[in-house]
Protein backbone atom coordinates (compact mmCIF):
# COMPACT_ATOMS: atom_id res chain seq x y z
CA UNK A 1 0.00 0.00 0.00
CA UNK A 2 1.69 3.18 -1.02
CA UNK A 3 2.39 5.86 1.51
CA UNK A 4 -0.15 8.75 2.15
CA UNK A 5 1.59 12.10 0.82
CA UNK A 6 0.88 15.39 1.60
CA UNK A 7 -1.22 16.48 -0.78
CA UNK A 8 -3.55 13.41 -0.24
CA UNK A 9 -4.17 14.68 3.07
CA UNK A 10 -4.51 18.44 2.06
CA UNK A 11 -7.25 17.48 -0.16
CA UNK A 12 -9.34 16.42 2.86
CA UNK A 13 -8.17 19.70 4.76
CA UNK A 14 -9.12 22.63 1.95
CA UNK A 15 -12.02 22.44 0.15
CA UNK A 16 -9.89 23.47 -3.19
CA UNK A 17 -6.71 23.73 -4.22
CA UNK A 18 -5.39 26.14 -6.60
CA UNK A 19 -2.14 26.10 -8.88
CA UNK A 20 0.39 28.49 -9.00
CA UNK A 21 1.92 28.19 -12.15
CA UNK A 22 0.72 28.71 -16.41
CA UNK A 23 2.38 25.03 -17.13
CA UNK A 24 -0.33 22.76 -17.87
CA UNK A 25 1.89 19.39 -17.25
CA UNK A 26 1.79 20.23 -13.16
CA UNK A 27 -2.04 20.39 -13.78
CA UNK A 28 -2.20 17.20 -15.67
CA UNK A 29 0.28 15.33 -13.23
CA UNK A 30 -0.63 16.32 -9.37
CA UNK A 31 -4.44 17.27 -9.62
CA UNK A 32 -7.16 17.95 -9.77
CA UNK A 33 -6.93 21.74 -9.22
CA UNK A 34 -9.66 23.86 -9.39
CA UNK A 35 -8.05 27.28 -10.12
CA UNK A 36 -4.81 28.68 -11.68
CA UNK A 37 -3.49 31.98 -10.75
CA UNK A 38 -1.12 34.14 -12.43
CA UNK A 39 0.57 37.71 -12.33
CA UNK A 40 3.07 39.68 -14.48
CA UNK A 41 5.62 37.73 -12.25
CA UNK A 42 4.48 34.23 -13.22
CA UNK A 43 3.90 35.19 -16.47
CA UNK A 44 7.09 35.94 -16.72
CA UNK A 45 8.94 32.91 -15.46
CA UNK A 46 7.03 31.37 -18.13
CA UNK A 47 7.05 33.22 -21.01
CA UNK A 48 10.73 33.76 -20.94
CA UNK A 49 11.45 29.90 -20.91
CA UNK A 50 12.70 29.69 -25.17
CA UNK A 51 9.65 27.22 -25.55
CA UNK A 52 7.45 30.00 -25.86
CA UNK A 53 8.87 31.92 -28.51
CA UNK A 54 5.95 31.18 -31.21
CA UNK A 55 3.30 31.82 -28.27
CA UNK A 56 5.40 35.52 -28.29
CA UNK A 57 5.77 35.68 -32.00
CA UNK A 58 1.83 34.79 -32.49
CA UNK A 59 0.96 37.40 -29.50
CA UNK A 60 2.52 40.20 -31.21
CA UNK A 61 0.96 39.57 -34.74
CA UNK A 62 -2.37 39.56 -33.14
CA UNK A 63 -1.66 42.51 -31.27
CA UNK A 64 -1.41 44.56 -34.74
CA UNK A 65 -4.09 42.95 -35.69
CA UNK A 66 -6.59 44.22 -32.67
CA UNK A 67 -4.35 47.48 -32.14
CA UNK A 68 -7.30 49.68 -33.72
CA UNK A 69 -9.72 48.63 -31.38
CA UNK A 70 -7.95 49.54 -28.37
CA UNK A 71 -7.25 53.55 -28.95
CA UNK A 72 -4.25 54.87 -27.01
CA UNK A 73 -2.90 51.04 -26.18
CA UNK A 74 0.77 50.56 -26.58
CA UNK A 75 1.75 47.47 -28.80
CA UNK A 76 3.73 45.38 -26.81
CA UNK A 77 1.07 45.82 -23.30
CA UNK A 78 -1.06 44.84 -25.60
CA UNK A 79 0.67 41.52 -26.36
CA UNK A 80 1.29 40.87 -22.80
CA UNK A 81 -2.17 40.92 -22.24
CA UNK A 82 -2.70 38.46 -25.42
CA UNK A 83 0.11 35.99 -24.22
CA UNK A 84 -1.20 35.93 -20.80
CA UNK A 85 -4.81 34.98 -21.85
CA UNK A 86 -2.71 32.21 -24.03
CA UNK A 87 -1.41 30.69 -21.29
CA UNK A 88 -4.03 30.53 -19.50
CA UNK A 89 -6.66 28.55 -22.25
CA UNK A 90 -3.89 26.44 -22.29
CA UNK A 91 -4.31 25.41 -18.93
CA UNK A 92 -7.80 25.81 -18.63
CA UNK A 93 -8.50 22.30 -19.90
CA UNK A 94 -6.60 20.77 -17.41
CA UNK A 95 -8.22 22.54 -13.92
CA UNK A 96 -11.67 23.03 -12.70
CA UNK A 97 -12.99 26.28 -11.68
CA UNK A 98 -10.96 29.90 -12.55
CA UNK A 99 -8.64 30.89 -14.58
CA UNK A 100 -6.58 34.09 -13.50
CA UNK A 101 -5.01 37.04 -14.91
CA UNK A 102 -4.35 40.40 -12.98
CA UNK A 103 -4.57 43.87 -14.79
CA UNK A 104 -1.73 45.63 -15.09
CA UNK A 105 -0.11 46.99 -11.73
CA UNK A 106 1.03 50.66 -13.27
CA UNK A 107 -2.95 51.14 -13.55
CA UNK A 108 -2.83 50.27 -9.44
CA UNK A 109 -4.53 53.65 -8.80
CA UNK A 110 -6.74 54.28 -11.61
CA UNK A 111 -9.90 53.19 -11.11
CA UNK A 112 -10.51 54.13 -15.10
CA UNK A 113 -8.00 52.50 -16.63
CA UNK A 114 -8.21 49.02 -14.39
CA UNK A 115 -11.68 48.95 -14.96
CA UNK A 116 -10.62 49.47 -19.10
CA UNK A 117 -7.89 46.67 -18.58
CA UNK A 118 -10.12 44.51 -16.95
CA UNK A 119 -12.82 44.17 -19.58
CA UNK A 120 -10.14 44.11 -22.53
CA UNK A 121 -9.07 40.92 -20.94
CA UNK A 122 -12.70 39.65 -20.99
CA UNK A 123 -12.63 40.46 -24.55
CA UNK A 124 -9.30 38.94 -25.49
CA UNK A 125 -10.59 35.61 -24.18
CA UNK A 126 -13.55 35.89 -26.22
CA UNK A 127 -10.64 36.41 -29.37
CA UNK A 128 -8.72 34.32 -28.83
CA UNK A 129 -11.40 31.01 -27.84
CA UNK A 130 -14.80 31.89 -28.98
CA UNK A 131 -17.32 30.57 -26.44
CA UNK A 132 -15.24 30.63 -23.33
CA UNK A 133 -17.03 30.99 -20.34
CA UNK A 134 -16.39 34.30 -18.84
CA UNK A 135 -17.65 32.59 -15.76
CA UNK A 136 -14.57 30.76 -15.79
CA UNK A 137 -12.45 34.15 -15.83
CA UNK A 138 -11.21 35.75 -12.73
CA UNK A 139 -9.33 39.15 -12.79
CA UNK A 140 -6.96 40.38 -9.90
CA UNK A 141 -6.71 43.67 -9.30
CA UNK A 142 -4.60 45.08 -6.53
CA UNK A 143 -6.34 46.31 -3.49
CA UNK A 144 -5.72 49.87 -3.37
CA UNK A 145 -8.71 51.98 -3.27
CA UNK A 146 -8.86 52.55 -6.51
CA UNK A 147 -9.05 49.23 -7.17
CA UNK A 148 -11.16 48.21 -5.11
CA UNK A 149 -14.11 50.80 -6.52
CA UNK A 150 -13.13 48.39 -9.53
CA UNK A 151 -13.73 45.35 -8.39
CA UNK A 152 -17.05 47.27 -7.25
CA UNK A 153 -18.06 47.85 -10.61
CA UNK A 154 -16.66 44.82 -12.53
CA UNK A 155 -18.65 42.32 -10.13
CA UNK A 156 -21.66 44.20 -10.59
CA UNK A 157 -21.22 43.72 -14.63
CA UNK A 158 -20.66 40.22 -14.02
CA UNK A 159 -16.91 40.02 -13.63
CA UNK A 160 -15.42 37.98 -11.54
CA UNK A 161 -12.76 39.95 -9.47
CA UNK A 162 -10.23 38.67 -6.96
CA UNK A 163 -8.42 41.19 -4.42
CA UNK A 164 -4.63 40.77 -4.61
CA UNK A 165 -1.67 42.56 -2.70
CA UNK A 166 -3.82 42.11 0.25
CA UNK A 167 -2.21 42.60 4.00
CA UNK A 168 -4.45 44.05 6.33
CA UNK A 169 -8.23 43.26 7.89
CA UNK A 170 -8.64 46.83 6.64
CA UNK A 171 -8.44 45.50 3.16
CA UNK A 172 -10.27 42.55 3.53
CA UNK A 173 -13.48 44.23 4.86
CA UNK A 174 -13.75 46.62 2.06
CA UNK A 175 -13.45 43.72 -0.47
CA UNK A 176 -16.32 42.10 1.15
CA UNK A 177 -17.81 44.91 0.99
CA UNK A 178 -17.31 45.66 -2.62
CA UNK A 179 -18.27 41.77 -3.43
CA UNK A 180 -15.03 40.51 -4.77
CA UNK A 181 -15.02 36.93 -5.39
CA UNK A 182 -11.66 36.03 -3.86
CA UNK A 183 -9.17 37.79 -1.37
CA UNK A 184 -5.59 36.81 -1.47
CA UNK A 185 -3.73 38.15 1.59
CA UNK A 186 0.30 37.55 0.63
CA UNK A 187 1.10 35.30 3.90
CA UNK A 188 4.72 36.60 2.77
CA UNK A 189 5.68 39.46 1.10
CA UNK A 190 7.08 38.81 -2.35
CA UNK A 191 10.62 40.07 -1.52
CA UNK A 192 10.89 36.49 -0.61
CA UNK A 193 10.78 34.99 -3.89
CA UNK A 194 12.96 37.37 -5.89
CA UNK A 195 15.85 37.77 -2.68
CA UNK A 196 17.51 34.25 -1.90
CA UNK A 197 18.03 34.24 1.76
CA UNK A 198 15.10 36.36 3.04
CA UNK A 199 12.59 35.85 5.08
CA UNK A 200 9.36 37.70 5.84
CA UNK A 201 9.81 38.61 9.39
CA UNK A 202 6.30 39.31 10.17
CA UNK A 203 4.23 36.35 7.99
CA UNK A 204 0.60 36.78 7.84
CA UNK A 205 -0.34 33.32 9.13
CA UNK A 206 -2.40 34.83 11.82
CA UNK A 207 -4.11 37.71 9.86
CA UNK A 208 -5.37 34.51 7.68
CA UNK A 209 -7.20 32.99 10.13
CA UNK A 210 -8.99 36.43 11.19
CA UNK A 211 -10.10 37.26 7.89
CA UNK A 212 -11.61 33.94 7.12
CA UNK A 213 -13.13 34.00 10.72
CA UNK A 214 -14.43 37.37 9.83
CA UNK A 215 -16.03 36.51 6.50
CA UNK A 216 -18.19 33.71 8.33
CA UNK A 217 -18.71 35.84 10.97
CA UNK A 218 -20.86 37.91 8.45
CA UNK A 219 -21.88 35.29 6.14
CA UNK A 220 -19.29 37.23 3.09
CA UNK A 221 -19.46 35.78 -0.19
CA UNK A 222 -16.17 36.79 -0.63
CA UNK A 223 -13.86 33.62 -0.64
CA UNK A 224 -10.57 33.57 1.32
CA UNK A 225 -7.58 32.14 -0.39
CA UNK A 226 -3.96 32.72 0.95
CA UNK A 227 -0.81 33.01 -1.60
CA UNK A 228 2.99 33.82 -1.17
CA UNK A 229 3.45 30.23 0.85
CA UNK A 230 6.91 28.98 1.02
CA UNK A 231 6.81 25.99 3.10
CA UNK A 232 4.78 23.03 3.71
CA UNK A 233 4.51 23.87 7.37
CA UNK A 234 3.21 27.38 6.13
CA UNK A 235 0.32 25.64 4.14
CA UNK A 236 -0.68 23.08 7.00
CA UNK A 237 -1.13 25.84 8.74
CA UNK A 238 -3.63 26.98 6.91
CA UNK A 239 -5.39 23.84 6.68
CA UNK A 240 -9.62 25.05 7.42
CA UNK A 241 -9.15 27.42 4.71
CA UNK A 242 -11.26 27.53 1.92
CA UNK A 243 -9.37 28.12 -1.20
CA UNK A 244 -5.53 27.84 -0.89
CA UNK A 245 -2.84 28.46 -3.61
CA UNK A 246 0.64 26.29 -3.71
CA UNK A 247 3.11 26.86 -6.05
CA UNK A 248 5.06 23.88 -8.13
CA UNK A 249 7.96 23.43 -5.84
CA UNK A 250 5.59 22.97 -2.93
CA UNK A 251 3.45 20.91 -5.03
CA UNK A 252 5.92 17.91 -5.54
CA UNK A 253 6.97 18.09 -1.97
CA UNK A 254 4.02 17.74 -1.00
CA UNK A 255 3.36 14.46 -3.49
CA UNK A 256 6.14 12.54 -2.02
CA UNK A 257 5.25 9.75 0.12
CA UNK A 258 5.18 10.46 4.18
CA UNK A 259 5.20 14.40 3.46
CA UNK A 260 2.98 15.19 6.01
CA UNK A 261 4.36 17.58 8.10
CA UNK A 262 4.01 17.49 11.78
CA UNK A 263 1.87 20.52 12.37
CA UNK A 264 -1.35 22.17 13.55
CA UNK A 265 -3.48 24.19 11.83
CA UNK A 266 -3.65 27.66 13.49
CA UNK A 267 -7.50 27.22 12.67
CA UNK A 268 -7.63 24.29 15.28
CA UNK A 269 -5.75 27.10 17.90
CA UNK A 270 -8.42 27.66 20.83
CA UNK A 271 -6.43 31.60 20.54
CA UNK A 272 -9.65 33.71 19.60
CA UNK A 273 -8.82 36.37 16.98
CA UNK A 274 -9.95 39.61 17.14
CA UNK A 275 -12.35 40.15 14.68
CA UNK A 276 -13.85 43.87 13.55
CA UNK A 277 -17.30 44.55 14.21
CA UNK A 278 -19.75 43.48 12.29
CA UNK A 279 -20.88 47.17 11.33
CA UNK A 280 -17.35 48.44 10.25
CA UNK A 281 -18.13 49.65 6.67
CA UNK A 282 -15.59 52.06 4.18
CA UNK A 283 -17.37 50.95 0.88
CA UNK A 284 -19.18 55.06 1.22
CA UNK A 285 -15.98 56.47 3.52
CA UNK A 286 -12.93 56.73 1.22
CA UNK A 287 -11.04 58.98 4.08
CA UNK A 288 -11.55 56.03 6.92
CA UNK A 289 -10.70 53.42 4.62
CA UNK A 290 -7.44 55.47 3.82
CA UNK A 291 -7.19 56.05 7.76
CA UNK A 292 -7.56 52.49 8.82
CA UNK A 293 -4.64 50.89 6.03
CA UNK A 294 -2.23 53.73 7.47
CA UNK A 295 -2.47 53.24 11.08
CA UNK A 296 -3.08 49.52 10.31
CA UNK A 297 0.39 48.10 12.42
CA UNK A 298 1.38 51.58 13.09
CA UNK A 299 1.79 51.85 9.41
CA UNK A 300 3.83 48.43 8.87
CA UNK A 301 1.09 47.22 6.33
CA UNK A 302 1.03 50.51 3.88
CA UNK A 303 4.24 49.82 3.57
CA UNK A 304 4.38 47.26 1.84
CA UNK A 305 2.41 48.78 -0.95
CA UNK A 306 4.68 51.35 -3.21
CA UNK A 307 2.63 54.10 -5.12
CA UNK A 308 2.67 54.19 -8.66
CA UNK A 309 1.86 57.69 -10.55
CA UNK A 310 1.33 58.64 -13.73
CA UNK A 311 2.52 61.64 -15.65
CA UNK A 312 1.35 62.24 -19.16
CA UNK A 313 3.36 59.01 -20.78
CA UNK A 314 6.23 58.43 -18.09
CA UNK A 315 5.61 56.29 -15.14
CA UNK A 316 7.20 57.38 -11.71
CA UNK A 317 6.98 55.23 -8.81
CA UNK A 318 7.52 56.59 -5.42
CA UNK A 319 8.54 54.49 -2.30
CA UNK A 320 6.70 54.77 1.07
CA UNK A 321 8.78 51.92 2.60
CA UNK A 322 10.97 51.71 5.19
CA UNK A 323 12.91 48.85 6.62
CA UNK A 324 14.12 48.37 2.58
CA UNK A 325 11.05 46.30 1.26
CA UNK A 326 10.47 45.35 -1.98
CA UNK A 327 6.80 45.66 -2.18
CA UNK A 328 4.16 44.35 -4.43
CA UNK A 329 3.27 46.70 -6.73
CA UNK A 330 6.57 48.13 -7.40
CA UNK A 331 7.53 44.25 -8.01
CA UNK A 332 4.56 43.79 -10.16
CA UNK A 333 5.96 46.79 -12.16
CA UNK A 334 9.20 45.73 -13.26
CA UNK A 335 7.71 42.70 -13.67
CA UNK A 336 5.26 44.37 -16.44
CA UNK A 337 8.38 46.06 -17.54
CA UNK A 338 10.56 42.86 -18.44
CA UNK A 339 6.83 41.72 -20.17
CA UNK A 340 6.74 44.43 -22.67
CA UNK A 341 10.38 44.22 -23.11
CA UNK A 342 10.08 40.53 -24.52
CA UNK A 343 7.39 41.62 -26.93
CA UNK A 344 9.86 44.87 -27.56
CA UNK A 345 12.33 42.15 -28.73
CA UNK A 346 10.35 40.48 -31.71
CA UNK A 347 8.62 43.51 -32.62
Amino acid sequence: MASQTGLDVLRYLVTHIGLCIDNPLVARTLGPFQDCTSNQAIAYGELSKPKHKELITSSVAEARNLLSRFPGLALEELAVEIAMVKLALRIAPHINGHVHIQTNPYYSYSVEKTTVNALRIIQLFQYLQPGFEQSRICIKIPSTWEGMVACRALEQAGVRTLATTLFTLTQAVLAAEVGCTYVAPYVNQLKVHFEPGFTDPNKLLPLCVAIQKYYKSVNAKTQFLPASLTSTDEIFAMAGVDHITIAPNLLQQLSQPDSVPQIQSLFDSDAPAVLPPSSLSFVNDESAYRLAFTRDLHGASEEKLTQVRELGSRFFKTSVLTHSYIQAVNIFCDMQDKLVQIMKSVV
